[in-house]
């Protein structure tokens, strides 16, 4: 049940509650002070009965009676043991008060009539329920309509907060201060953590930008000096870290461009068969290719779609992207899976599948997304974790989204799925998500 609806029920329940408990306690204060009056007025009438009684012999005319058939019969064994008192009674004649004392060998009582009395106490409980349901009919719209406000504004902060999540850092509440408001407190601690991460994330992607760029100078000057090397393991073993090292520093300024938001699709039609198949056979090691009613041929050869099928599908999208993205999965797939690498186009062409047969992706990966300098697993490998963050970077621009899970029967499984509706050439990508 939502939180407004519980408030509103609470507030219902109180009002029901208030008007119950106030209605009682008027009804028992009514109904006492009422008997309490119809007692005394018994008691006085019996006693000056029993004075005229004495005097004259007779109570005629004085509210009393001598042996009354309709007396309780409690109250006349307690006369014949010589003492009085009274009694409330709602038999067949209707609710009376009876006071009784001896006479002589008779018993003298009063009865006097309260139907009137018990018929306004009965009015007076009519109007106390009305007056509750008149007031749980006005407090009840009022705590519902509060109920609500307090309930748009948590689902405001909660919206929020999951933009933030989601990688939006720009996104705030905007609460304004009010003095004692536990929700505006809350608004405010969470725009100032918002605040707080993205002045941190920002630090940390000026920094890898700032490193990248600081790199490049020298590095050119390593692969120089590693040209002019004479010929030999060492210099062979010196020119593959320089590039290595190249690599690294090219892919650092490519996120760092992601981060700024500096990148930004080309779109236009491109065949989705021949597009995979040059990034397979570009990739360096063995990939099958399969359309997605086809038998992965698992031989190690690089198996092309035939026409007709997937291969012949055309997509609009960034085919410079996409070649970018399907590389870094293939590359990532060889370097921390195991072969079989199967990659694997839908009938449309607009979901692509990249799976190995590995240990698979590391559960923190699955549950936070890629993360730079973090493989997340000592069994896939070591690595710097720039690939995947390239591609969910470059999917993010392109408008795809990239999801990677576990294949049935093991094996790391990534699916790349394009747009129905690309978004227009020079739009502003999200850019990547940093978990």
């Amino acid at each position: 049940m939502a939180l407004r609806w519980r408030i509103s029920a609470l507030v219902a329940a109180a009002a029901c509650a208030v008007a119950a408990a106030v209605g009682v306690l008027v009804h028992e204060f009514s109904r006492n002070r009422e008997l309490s009056q119809a007692r005394e007025s018994a008691r006085v009438t019996l006693d000056r009965a029993a004075v005229t009684y004495t005097r004259t012999g007779e109570v005629q005319g004085s509210g009393a009676a001598l042996d009354a058939p309709g007396l309780p019969g409690d109250l006349r064994d307690l006369v014949e043991q010589g003492r009085r008192g009274t009694e409330f009674t709602t038999g067949p004649a209707g609710p009376a008060m009876w006071a009784a004392r001896p006479a002589g060998s008779r018993v003298l009582s009063v009865r006097v009539d309260l139907t009137t009395t018990m018929r306004d106490i009965g009015a007076l409980d009519a109007s106390i329920v009305v007056a509750g349901l008149i007031t749980t009919a006005v407090v009840l719209p009022l705590g519902v309509l509060t109920a609500g406000r307090m309930s748009r504004r948590l689902r405001t902060a909660a919206g929020t907060a999951r933009r933030i999540a989601a990688g939006d850092l720009d996104a705030r509440i905007a609460a304004g201060p009010r003095p004692r408001d536990e929700i505006a407190d809350i608004s405010t601690a969470v725009d100032t953590m918002a605040g707080a991460l993205q002045k941190r994330l920002l630090g940390e992607q000026r920094f890898t930008a700032d490193v990248a760029h600081e790199l490049r100078t020298p590095l050119m000057g390593l692969v120089t000096a590693a040209e002019l090397l004479p010929e030999g393991e060492a210099a062979g073993y010196v020119r593959d870290r320089v590039r290595v090292l190249g690599t690294l520093v090219e892919e650092l300024l490519e996120i760092s461009r992601l981060d700024a938001g500096a990148e930004h699709a080309d779109m236009s039609p491109c065949p989705v068969g021949p597009l995979v198949r040059d990034v397979v056979a570009r990739s360096g090691p063995a990939t099958t290719v399969v359309g997605a009613d086809e038998t992965a041929d698992t031989d190690g050869d690089a198996d092309g779609l035939a026409d007709g099928d997937a291969g012949a599908a055309t997509v609009r999208t960034d085919s410079r992207r996409f070649e970018r993205i399907l590389t870094n999965l293939v590359v990532n797939a060889h370097r921390h899976g195991r072969a079989p690498v199967v990659v694997t186009v839908s009938g449309d062409g607009r979901t692509v599948t990249v799976r190995d047969h590995g240990p698979g992706y590391p559960r923190t990966l699955l549950d936070d997304g890629p993360q730079r300098f973090r493989t997340g697993a000592r069994e896939r490998g070591t690595g710097h974790g720039l690939g995947l963050t390239i591609a969910l970077g470059q999917a993010q621009v392109i408008g795809a989204t990239l999801e990677f899970g576990d294949a049935p029967g093991g094996g790391a499984l990534a699916t790349l799925r394009l747009p129905a509706v690309p978004p227009p050439a020079g739009a502003d990508p999200a850019g990547p998500a940093e978990r």
